[in-house]
């Protein structure tokens, strides 16, 4: 019990600290890309938190896997660092001692990868596709602040306003310079609002204005007084279009099998299962010598971290490609690095190695010869 306990103890306060530390790395990157998108324009300064939580809720399954072995590999460390693991070893506790624990310290955190994975990425994935179609959809006009030049998106025209009404709907003082090929026109209207038509074509209605039209260092230009005037807008109202495979639920991956389908269904069960694998591989992995290096250990953790999800994607590749039945899918991988991590972890406690396997044939050729 006290060894079960300490460990659990352990694992729970390591893994928590490395959680927060990878989301807070998370978080700092992506606001700073948003950031930089919204003073580029490309994106609505109110839309950063929106999408910044999206953005997390998606990375959350793969973030909660690196903290589970990121702790696992810190704690069991630090027992072989300050000799704990020899102490348990000489009151007869063995490595293999160690798996269930890990074990039990995993399984619950796998059960929150799987909700994450299977559900809550998948919904974040579909809201933020919706969300950042408004956004593209969303006519320039209605991003304007008074008193403000505003470019559109196309970067062809320039708005600017000198007043605009409660519900936004309609703006006094306009002035809008457009660029097509090479005729600038220049607009000035008293008032104006938005207008859409049935087709999802957006235009803006200017009132009681003057356009003035023509090419720059000439002085061929026609002058209109008009009391209406109506400017498109060339981006168009939210189209209905297929929803990417990601933000497909596991229902709708399955009532429309395909083989995109089957790769994102067999991505999203395997990381519950990846965290398990790791776990189990984090335990002959921390080994180190106190009297050698203290951080080998970690670049071979990291380097078989990397490797194993860099195979699950390749395997995601082939099963999108054909090169894999759907049936298959990604376990074959998941089982090669656990047998791979049981053969190193009964290496690691001299229960048999490559040497005493060598060692065994050779005799055995011997003696039957």
């Amino acid at each position: 019990m006290l060894f079960s306990r300490m460990l659990r103890k352990e694992f729970n306060r390591t893994s928590l600290m490395a959680l927060v530390v990878l989301l807070a790395i998370l978080l700092t990157v992506s606001l700073v890309k948003l950031l930089g998108m919204a003073a580029g324009g490309t994106l609505s300064g109110g839309a950063v938190m929106a999408m910044l939580a999206f953005g997390a809720l998606t990375y959350l399954p793969v973030l909660i896997s690196a903290a589970i072995f990121t702790a696992l590999l810190m704690v069991l460390t630090r027992c072989y660092r300050d000799s704990e693991m020899i102490i348990w070893q000489s009151s007869g506790l063995s490595l293999n001692r160690f798996v269930g624990p890990i074990l039990r310290f995993a399984l619950p955190m796998a059960l929150v990868v799987s909700l994450l994975s299977l559900v809550i990425s998948p919904w974040a994935i579909e809201h933020k596709l919706q969300y950042q179609k408004q956004l593209d959809t969303q006519d320039d006009t209605s991003q304007i602040t008074p008193g403000v030049f505003r470019e559109s998106h196309q970067s062809d025209q320039v708005f600017f306003v000198d007043a605009l009404s409660q519900s936004k709907e309609k703006v006094a003082n306009v002035f809008v310079q457009s660029v097509q090929g090479q005729q600038v026109g220049v607009i000035a209207a008293d008032s104006g609002y938005m207008a859409t038509e049935p087709n999802g074509d957006r235009f803006v209605v200017l009132q009681k204005g003057r356009r003035y039209e023509g090419e720059p260092g000439t002085l061929n230009y026609k002058l209109v007084d008009f009391k209406e005037a109506r400017l498109r807008i060339d981006q168009k109202g939210v189209s209905a279009s297929a929803l990417s495979v990601k933000s497909m639920t596991v229902a709708e991956l399955l009532h429309t099998p395909s083989l995109e389908g089957w790769g994102e269904l067999h991505w999203r069960l395997g990381l519950p299962v990846s965290l398990l694998v790791l776990a189990v591989f984090a335990l002959p992995l921390s080994y180190i010598n106190v009297r050698g290096g203290r951080s080998t250990n970690m670049i071979f953790a990291l380097l078989s971290y990397m490797v194993y999800y860099n195979t699950m994607s390749i395997a995601q590749a082939w099963v999108v490609q054909g090169k894999i039945s759907p049936w298959v899918g990604l376990w074959p991988v998941h089982l090669c690095f656990l047998v791979i991590a049981w053969a190193v972890l009964q290496q690691r406690q001299r229960v048999w190695s490559w040497r005493w396997w060598f060692e065994r044939r050779r005799n055995r050729t011997k003696a039957e010869s």
